[in-house]
């Protein structure tokens, strides 16, 4: 086990020490330095503190925790690996994702997976504890985005506008969602049963990390969103 004290350090200089370090790496003191373990296979990272924008970016194996909460873009075009958050993260988490997964116990900030992507076997999984801010779900075109809204569900689970321009992948909220307003390119339904095996095999890990009962989170009603369109601007740019 390797500690790095973060205090008074900038990422390049964490990084090497990432870099540089064959065990468990925890990180203490970290307070908004950004691009942590970007572009790294492998590393196993624990992280005291806050860290800044883009953290695991371009991440392509390992794991990372983080103690608190997190900046924007976490996970930024990730290709693989395990990002764990306790708290919060900000906006654009997993933008361009395409492969790994990325699990927050908290609320996530606006476009969560915006731009995520699939590619053969892989499909990359975003589950968010909270609620998630606008836009949640922008020009999706791959992997699997879940909202749990267990902090308060009795509001809403989601902001305005998710699910703008999806068009590949698939969206599970916590919530029957009668106070929210779709996008016409996509279809909404309440899961079934074939619904639920998938979600119980998606969340098994999340809540075993975060210790949560899955049987009482299933017996929840969720809402399932799914484009009905690959191409869903194709009649503003075609003639019918």
């Amino acid at each position: 086990m390797t500690r790095i004290q973060a205090r008074g350090l900038d990422h390049k200089t964490i990084n090497e020490q990432i870099a540089n370090c064959d065990d468990t790496c925890i990180i203490e003191g970290c307070c908004g330095q950004r691009f942590i373990a970007a572009g790294m296979t492998d590393k196993d990272i624990e992280i005291n503190g806050i860290p800044g924008n883009a953290l695991g970016a371009y991440l392509n194996g390992g794991t990372i925790r983080v103690s608190a909460n997190a900046q924007d873009a976490v996970g930024d075009t990730m290709n693989a690996g395990t990002i764990v958050v306790h708290g919060n993260i900000g906006d654009a988490a997993g933008y361009a994702m395409r492969g790994g997964k990325i699990y927050v116990k908290g609320n996530a900030g606006y476009r969560a997976g915006i731009h995520m992507k699939a590619y053969e076997d892989k499909v990359p999984l975003m589950v968010i504890g909270g609620k998630a801010g606008s836009f949640l779900g922008e020009y999706q075109a791959g992997g699997i985005i879940i909202v749990l809204n267990l902090q308060c569900p009795t509001n809403k689970c989601v902001g305005f506008f998710p699910c703008t321009g999806m068009h590949g992948g698939k969206v599970f909220l916590r919530s029957a969602c009668e106070n929210v307003v779709f996008p016409s390119q996509v279809t909404t339904r309440m899961a079934n049963l074939d619904d639920l095996a998938e979600l119980k095999s998606h969340l098994e890990e999340y809540c075993d990390i975060f210790g949560l009962d899955i049987d009482e989170i299933l017996s929840g009603t969720f809402t399932v969103v799914t484009p009905d369109s690959k191409n869903p601007y194709r009649q503003m740019y075609v003639a019918n």
